[in-house]
C-alpha cells in the first residue's frame, strides 16, 4: 500500500487527535495547543485546512473528530511511531525519552517498504 504524501505536521496533527480519541478523550484546539506548544492562533488555523481537505470535523468550542480518510492516516501513523519507538527502545535499547524522539522523526520520513521490512524484524525478534 503506497503512502499519501502529507506533510509531517499534517501527520502529527492527525496522530495526536487519534490518541486522545482513542482513549475516548474529547480534543479541542487548545489541548493540540498544549501538546505541540505553538500558539492556539496557529493551531486554529491548521485545524481549519485540515477540515477543509476532509481529514477532520472541526468546528469552534466542539470537540475535534477524524473523518474516515483522517483516522485511516493518522492510525497509519500511530503505527509507524509504535513499531519505530519498540525497535529504538527495546532492540537498539535507547532511553524511553530518546526512543520517542527518534520515532517521532522517522515516522514521517520512513518508506513503506523499508517499514514492512520494520514489522518483519520486530515479528521475528518476539517468536
Amino acid at each position: 500500500m503506497k503512502r499519501q504524501s502529507i506533510s509531517s505536521s499534517v501527520e502529527d496533527y492527525l496522530e495526536i487527535i487519534y490518541k486522545y480519541t482513542k482513549h475516548n478523550k474529547q480534543i479541542k484546539a487548545v489541548d493540540i495547543s498544549k501538546k505541540l506548544d505553538i500558539s492556539r492562533a496557529s493551531v486554529t488555523e491548521a485545524l481549519q485546512r485540515l477540515a477543509q481537505k476532509g481529514y477532520i470535523k472541526y468546528e469552534k468550542n466542539i470537540p475535534i473528530e477524524l473523518t474516515e480518510v483522517g483516522l485511516k492516516i493518522a492510525e497509519s501513523v500511530a503505527l509507524r511511531h509504535s513499531v519505530l519507538y519498540e525497535f529504538f527502545q527495546n532492540i537498539l535499547g535507547l532511553e524511553k525519552e530518546e526512543a520517542e524522539e527518534n520515532a517521532c522523526k522517522v515516522e514521517h520520513v520512513i518508506s513503506q517498504k523499508a517499514f514492512e521490512k520494520f514489522i518483519d524484524f520486530m515479528k521475528s525478534q518476539n517468536k
